[in-house]
Order: C-alpha cells, then structure tokens, then sequence
C-alpha cells in the first residue's frame, strides 16, 4: 500500500473513532486491543467447559463464544465508539449450568430461550430509558454483594471442578487428598497463574491456562488427541431456544411456571445489569471518559450494544454475553476509542480456528482461572458498608447464600428481601426505592407461596 493510500485509510480510522479529539492514534488502540483480547481470551476455555456441564456440545459453544465475543465487541467498538470488550460471562455461564439447569431443571435449550427473552427485554427497557432507572433503584451495597458472591460461587466451582475441594458426607465438604495427577497439576496451574497476576503480566490467566495444559502432558491428565474432523459446525446449539418447554416445567401450573420463568430472566437480567454497568463506570472513570455530572456519555449506546449480544449470544448457542472487566487492561495501554474494541473483536473473529484445539484443555487447567475470577470479582465487598448493619446484613445474604445454596438467584433474592425489612426496622424506609419493594415481594411470594 503507498504511503498516501495509508495516510488516507488513517484519516478513515481518525474521522470514525474520532482518535485525534481522544488524543490517541492507531497504533496505539490497537496495541490496547490486542492486551485486552490476551486478557480475556481465557473465556475461549472455561466457557465450554462449564456450558458443556449442562448438556450442551463443547466445540459448537466454543464457536458459539467466539462468534459472540466477536460480535458484542464489535458492535461494541463500531456503534459505541467505546474501548470495552463483550464474551460470555463468568458467574452467568455458571449460573445458567448449575443453577438454571442442574438445580431448577431447565434444559439447556429452555435456559437460552430465557437468556434471549432477557435480551429482548433490556433492548425494551434500553431504548426507553428504563433499564438506567431500574439500575438507580437498586442500593450499591448489593451491587457490589451481588459481584462478590458470584465471586465467591465462582471459586467454590473452580475448587471443586479441579478435585481440591471434594464431598464429604459428614462435613459436606472436605479437603482432597494431594496424591492424584489430576489435583496436583491443578495446584500447579493455581500456583502458575498467581504468580503470574501478582507480578502483573498481561494476559496471566490465559498463559496460566496454556502452560498447566503443556504441563499436564508429561503427568498424562491433558487430553493430546486434537479434534482433526472438527468441521465448524454449530448446529448443535444454534437456534436451539425452546420457548414451548420453557413455560411447562414438571407439572407445576402456567401461573407457577410462568413465575419460575419471571424468576431466572429477572436473575440473568439483573446478574448482567450490575456487571455491565459495574464495568462500564469503574473502568470510564479510570480512563477519564465520564464527564462533569459522572456518567458516561455513551451509557445507553453501550447498553444497547450487551443487550442485542445478549439475544445475539443465544441465538448462536451460549449463556449471556456481557462487558467484561478485563478491557480495563487496553485501557490501561492507551485504549480510549471504539478502535480498541474493533481489534479485540476481530481477534475474537479470528479464534474459531484454535476450536480443534479446544478439547484439549483438562478441567485442571481452566479451574484456576475461575479461582483468580473469583477473587478479582470479590474485590467489590469492600465497597460495602459493614458498619451499618442495615446495609452489612443483606449484603452478607447475598454473598454467602449464593455459594451454601448453589444458587446465584437464591442470593440476590435473599440480598432483595432484607434490605426492605433492615431499612424498615432502621426507620429508614424512606432510603429503599419502591422497584426493590416490588422486587422483594416477588421473591417471598416465589420461596412461600408460587410453586418452585
């Protein structure tokens, strides 16, 4: 290409993503683009691993995360001109299997009809305004309750996927014994990986990830057969939604099924919602995007963007795609444009080629990842105001119920239900916005009354 042709095609890049008035340029985003994809590219792994546990065919998923990724980021990049990176989401992909399947009993197909009505519902509640109202109405405490029990869910799931942490029928649970390939290289890749996030290297968990695989095959725990009749295929999840099925789960009425079905779209909705939004003004403030009044000018753009992934992810075949935390690493490379976001979804495009390789991975390798997920997402319980009891008793709820039951949902309901009663009690219903009331009410007619 000549130098006029590049020149031009710069100036392209620079009108679009308007790079000069964000005072960065093309080289940098997309260096910032490549550091937040190596940061994120773990999900490729873990995602169908933990989606394969509830049925579903890991190589159609692992294209199913690719092409998700891929699109949400995008889109993401080219409508919101903004540096954030979307991929399936941790603790949803957890709450979809275990919780939406293994304990409500769902099948896999039903869960993507919910995850797409929840789609379709933030695109409503997006382009109405709503859904940053809906979002007001919610107390702090338990956003930041909400990210740390999923953390902490995460982590018993990483603990308990890599044999460390095992049954026990008089503990309930019980520390392994070290004397098995598979838990040593799992230990292993723990040790690998945190060494690696402490000494901050960019892209630690999924050089974590590829290095335990390595390791794991001398100790005869990682799969060496690679996929070679692999053929791109994703019929086996794409446009598998049942919505006929979701409604008539065992032999419970349409109403008590109907509110079964209002409980796990309100719990993918709100699970997404806390994490985008969460993402979205923690890592804009690090960058300097907001602006005078605090919020980020691009807010609903931004939105509409995880919402239509959110539809777009089931569709292809995978639990809810979300903004992801880890594009504060582009931005900490210089990242401030959609450019950014471009890149890591076009690395993200580019990925379906590694699917022969996927299978690969032993649970031992992706089971430290979702330990260090763990601990990075319980980072925002110190947000929370201990002091007060009020606030101290339906945060503590919320994050320790989510694990002791399995179940996301069970914790954000529990977090809903006192937080009215601690504020009444306190004289300070006053503080509790009337949406939590209604949401309150809902979950105790849901655990009391409405068959469950």
């Amino acid at each position: 290409m000549s130098t006029k042709n590049t020149n031009a095609s710069t100036s392209a890049l620079d009108r679009y993503f308007r790079l000069s008035e964000n005072k960065t340029d093309v080289k940098t985003e997309i260096i910032a683009g490549i550091t937040t994809f190596i940061t994120m590219a773990y999900i490729l792994f873990v995602n169908p691993d933990v989606l394969s546990k509830a049925g579903m065919d890991y190589n159609a998923v692992f294209l199913a995360t690719c092409l998700s990724a891929a699109l949400g980021t995008l889109i993401m990049g080219l409508y919101a001109n903004i540096p954030f990176a979307q991929a399936p989401g941790m603790g949803l992909n957890a709450f979809f299997t275990y919780g939406v399947v293994m304990s409500l009993g769902y099948t896999w197909q039903q869960g993507l009809a919910a995850i797409f009505i929840s789609g379709i519902l933030f695109i409503v509640l997006t382009v109405t305004g709503a859904r940053e109202s809906i979002i007001d109405a919610i107390p702090a405490s338990l956003k930041h309750a909400i990210s740390g029990g999923i953390g902490l869910f995460i982590a018993l799931l990483g603990f308990t996927n890599s044999g460390i942490i095992v049954a026990d029928p008089n503990t309930f649970l019980a520390f392994s014994r070290f004397n098995s390939a598979p838990v040593i290289l799992a230990v292993i890749g723990l040790v690998i990986t945190g060494v690696l996030m402490v000494k901050n290297v960019k892209g630690a968990i999924l050089i974590g990830i590829v290095t335990t695989t390595l390791i794991g095959i001398p100790m005869g725990v990682t799969n060496t057969t690679i996929n070679t009749s692999f053929n791109f295929d994703l019929s086996p999840t794409f446009m598998q939604m049942d919505f006929r099925g979701l409604l008539k789960i065992g032999e419970a009425s349409f109403v008590g099924a109907l509110a079964s079905v209002a409980t796990v779209v309100i719990s993918f909705s709100l699970v997404d919602m806390f994490d985008t939004i969460g993402t979205l003004i923690g890592t804009a403030t690090k960058a300097g995007m907001l602006d005078e009044n605090g919020k980020l000018p691009s807010m609903n753009k931004a939105l509409l963007a995880d919402a239509v992934a959110t539809s777009a992810g089931a569709i292809l075949g995978t639990s809810t795609v979300t903004t992801f935390v880890e594009s504060a690493a582009g931005v900490a490379e210089g990242g401030k444009t959609g450019l950014t976001a471009v890149t890591s979804g076009l690395l993200f495009l580019f990925s379906v080629f590694l699917a022969p390789f996927a299978l690969m991975v032993p649970a031992q390798a992706t089971a430290p990842a979702l330990i260090i997920v763990g601990v990075l997402m319980m980072g925002a319980v110190k947000q929370v105001n201990f002091d007060d009891f009020s606030e101290a008793l339906p945060a503590f709820f919320t994050i320790a119920i989510m694990p002791f039951t399995y179940s996301i949902a069970n914790g954000i309901a529990a977090g809903l239900i006192f937080y009215p009663i601690m504020k009444i009690a306190t004289g300070k219903s006053k503080e509790v916005h009337p949406t939590v009331y209604i949401l309150a009410l809902l979950f105790i007619l849901r655990f009391t009354i409405l068959p469950h």
